[in-house]
């Protein structure tokens, strides 16, 4: 048997992330599981392309694509701060965290407080 080498094993548990995280976010109808979700689904895309920069024991990694996803980081860390403010404002409007299509069979907006 031919021993994985580590840039598989990062590899797939990089798919594993991205497909958890896809489930997450089709399954879960809360906003901020659903950003959680999607911030899965962002890791699990950094060490797939993490992984994949790595070829060859003797070069080493590519440094561009580690730029890439430290810069990637930055920016889905900005993304999920927008994301959770967005859905404080909305629920303090709409007092709920739920999406609109959470409301119970039969609840019309008049049994709301």
């Amino acid at each position: 048997m031919i021993a994985p080498s580590a840039s598989l094993l990062y590899g797939l548990c990089g798919a594993a992330l991205i497909g958890l995280g896809l489930y997450g976010f089709v399954v879960h109808r809360r906003l901020i599981r659903r950003v959680l979700a999607f911030n899965v689904i962002g890791s699990g895309i950094f060490l797939l392309f993490g992984a994949s920069s790595y070829r060859d024991p003797a070069a080493g990694a590519d440094p561009v694509p580690q730029a890439m996803i430290i810069t990637g980081i930055v920016v889905a860390l900005s993304a999920t701060a927008l994301a959770l403010a967005l859905i404080v404002a909305y629920a303090r409007l709409a007092q709920s965290g739920a999406l609109p299509e959470d409301a119970a069979p039969g609840a019309d907006d008049e049994d709301r407080p």
